[in-house]
């Protein structure tokens, strides 16, 4: 090896390094919060319609602008859009940090998205650039999702450890300094890339992505919220289905698409983004509920919590860094399908979850789904990138990406809404019949407000977060069913889906 390919070959690892750091960050970002929610409601008093906006504002705008930054980046340049969109996400994390309403919180976090989605697609992108060498490629990208995937899971650890010494808004402030030393290394490291000849933007290509995701989004949330399917929610689903029928057919006929549909009359492309989205579905809704099992069933601190979630990431991250290898030896089928079906058993683990379950019950259905999902998102991850051309790779990636990031905020707002429909019912069954109805309403939002309630009445504190204890488990487990259902049935497309032709 000669002195300029050491050069070269330390250059890319580096690269790799400033390239890894910005994926970590925006997917902790998902979960972070998990932590931090007890003291957020303390201190701002947001409604339970507000809570949930907290929690997924971040997720489904970087979700929506994914698609539309990736083709962007293809255009202005990968490494200035990664720099630019660094630096909205640490000013806007500031921001966040400093919230004193719960709408200011809201839209912080929407801005933090926005940046989030300015700087994802040109990570993986430029990884595509950097990395020419397939197996060099390969093992890159499995450390990348070795990152989005495992920051999924160690958001809670790191909030956890945060909260343990700070107030909420240091599980933003964290976000600052290393946003700091990105942008400085990372103008210094990183090279440029863009497309040779790129075609104009086509807006109203942008207009419907938009038009077809935020209507979606609406109808999810709203749903969520209420509890119940609306001519309102019903209508808007409706409109953002409509609007995206419609984006698909354009995208069919420009001679250079914002997406390129044609990739999914590949049965692989489309098993891969599936499997990739359905995954982290899993894996992101999953973490949310454990963290709250350990915090508020348990009354485990903070620390102690996140400490008790580190088997959950360590199986995400060391199966993803191990799924090239298992490829190479076993094949991409035999690893999605044996993934899908360990993270299923996982769930179902969690499914049959009895009343007062012990912890290391849900602690090792929680490790298990990870293990499952983390050499699935890696290399479907890989998989998508490996479809395409190198001048399209940011618009390719942005497919994948936008899958991945709607499918964890999916995952809060469906299997929330699960568990939050089965925590209300039993809840509601089990309290006495002289309680005024505001408090049945409050009781029935959350079991944090439930347990707030209990410390203000003292004579039947016992029996209230008991019952909104086991409420609250018994929500959990419908989750776990749910999720078992949709992965044991996404292991069998898979079978279909991989195999060759």
């Amino acid at each position: 090896m000669t002195a300029q390919t050491r050069r070269d070959h330390t250059r890319r690892w580096l690269s790799l390094v400033v390239l890894v750091v910005p994926v970590l960050l925006t997917s902790m970002d998902i979960s972070i919060l998990y932590m931090a929610v007890p003291s957020i409601t303390a201190d701002l008093a947001p409604t339970t319609g507000q809570t949930l906006w907290i929690l997924d504002a971040y997720g489904f705008l970087l979700a929506g602008l994914l698609i539309t930054a990736g083709s962007l980046g293809d255009r202005i340049g990968r490494r200035r859009l990664l720099l630019a969109g660094s630096a909205l996400f640490g000013a806007a994390s500031l921001a966040a940090a400093l919230s004193t309403t719960p709408e200011a919180l809201i839209t912080a976090r929407a801005l933090m998205g926005v940046g989030g989605a300015a700087l994802m697609p040109s990570t993986l992108a430029l990884i595509r650039n950097v990395f020419t060498d397939p197996a060099e490629r390969t093992r890159a990208i499995g450390l990348w999702t070795a990152a989005f995937a495992g920051g999924a899971a160690l958001g809670p650890v790191v909030g956890g450890g945060l909260m343990e010494f700070f107030d909420w808004g240091s599980v933003f402030l964290v976000n600052v300094p290393v946003v700091i030393a990105l942008v400085v290394v990372g103008a210094l490291v990183l090279p440029e890339y863009r497309a040779e000849d790129p075609a104009p933007l086509d807006a109203p290509s942008v207009v419907l992505s938009f038009a077809f995701v935020l209507p979606v989004v609406w109808a999810v949330k709203d749903a969520a919220e209420g509890l119940a399917v609306t001519p309102a929610n019903t209508a808007a689903l409706l409109v953002g289905l409509c609007c995206g029928a419609v984006f698909v057919r354009r995208q069919r006929r420009l001679p250079v698409p914002l997406v390129d549909v044609s990739l999914f009359a590949e049965r692989r492309f489309t098993g891969a983004v599936l499997a990739g989205a359905l995954m982290m579905f899993t894996l992101v809704g999953m973490m949310l509920h454990t963290a709250q099992f350990l915090q508020l069933v348990r009354e485990f601190s903070p620390l102690r919590a996140a400490l008790l979630l580190l088997p959950v990431l360590a199986a995400v991250a060391v199966t993803s860094a191990l799924a090239a290898g298992a490829a190479r030896r076993y094949g991409h089928r035999a690893v999605f399908v044996t993934g899908a079906l360990l993270s299923a058993s996982g769930m179902l683990a969690l499914g049959l979850t009895p009343a007062d379950p012990p912890t290391w019950w849900v602690l090792v259905g929680s490790a298990t789904v990870g293990m499952g999902v983390g050499p699935v998102v890696a290399l479907a991850v890989d998989v998508v990138v490996a479809a395409v051309s190198p001048d399209r790779a940011g618009a390719a990636s942005a497919v994948s990406e936008t899958a991945n990031e709607f499918g964890a905020a999916l995952g809060i707002a469906v299997l929330g809404t699960v568990s939050a429909a089965v925590y209300r019912s039993r809840v509601e069954a089990g309290l006495p019949h002289d309680v005024p109805a505001e408090g049945v309403e409050v009781i029935g939002s959350s079991l944090g407000a439930a347990l707030a309630v209990a410390e203000r009445l003292p004579h039947a504190a016992r029996d209230l977060a008991e019952t909104a204890r086991e409420a609250f488990v018994s929500g959990m487990a419908a989750t776990g069913r749910v999720g078992a259902g949709l992965l044991f049935a996404l292991a069998l497309g898979l079978a279909v889906l991989l195999r060759r032709s």
